[in-house]
């Protein structure tokens, strides 16, 4: 599989961005969505938790459905993959930050809610791979080198199946752990992560294997 350009942004006008307007918009842009809901949720809801006109946000996101990707993106932001000295310990470790993450009534809203409106609306869809998965699969990317540095795992020989790898990697780790904490309501505790890494750094030897 080959790899996925990020979209890139319209050039913007007019006066430069405030990180610290954005940061507060994004913030009540949660705290919107857990309170009423994605379909009660207006712009300006937002605008006015934000303390900002609503003209501010139409000049940064064009529409809800791109406000409310963007204000979870920057929560998966948040996480990290210290190096633990092995592949399968960094991997429960990212997973354990994850099943947190999704533990919080604003994670867990604006997620449930883009999932769902994204069935139905594709520019949404692109949006969410470009804003949250493809930048998300930086973690992918750094253990897999990391264990290769260590000698867990060898040398990447075929770019394009190193990358149908990594995109494999990704949709094991974040597709097990969703459904185990959002639609199966089971708890993700150290057990459960112990038994998903090692199957997971075992799949990865046998997926090397093939080359």
């Amino acid at each position: 599989m080959c790899s996925r350009p990020t979209p890139r942004p319209a050039p913007r006008t007019g006066r430069p961005r405030s990180a610290e307007a954005d940061e507060a918009i994004l913030e009540a842009t949660r705290e919107v969505l857990v309170e009423l809901g994605w379909s009660k949720l207006t712009m300006g809801d937002v605008a006015g938790r934000a303390g900002v006109a609503k003209t501010t946000l139409y000049r940064r996101w064009a529409n809800k459905n791109e406000l409310v990707v963007d204000a979870v993106a920057v929560l998966f932001d948040e996480l990290e993959l210290p190096d633990l000295g092995s592949l399968q310990a960094d991997i429960e470790h990212v997973v354990l930050q994850f099943a947190a993450l999704l533990e919080r009534p604003e994670t867990k809203t604006a997620l449930m809610a883009v999932v769902a409106e994204s069935t139905r609306d594709v520019p949404l869809r692109e949006r969410i791979r470009a804003s949250i998965v493809e930048r998300q699969k930086r973690l992918v990317l750094d253990g897999r080198r990391r264990a290769q540095e260590r000698g867990e795992l060898p040398a990447d020989r075929d770019p394009v199946s190193v990358d149908a790898t990594d995109d494999l990697i990704f949709d094991v780790v974040a597709g097990a752990v969703v459904h185990r904490a959002l639609v199966s309501a089971e708890p993700v505790d150290t057990a459960w992560v112990n038994r998903l890494s090692a199957l997971l750094v075992g799949g990865l030897g046998a997926v090397a294997a093939l080359g």
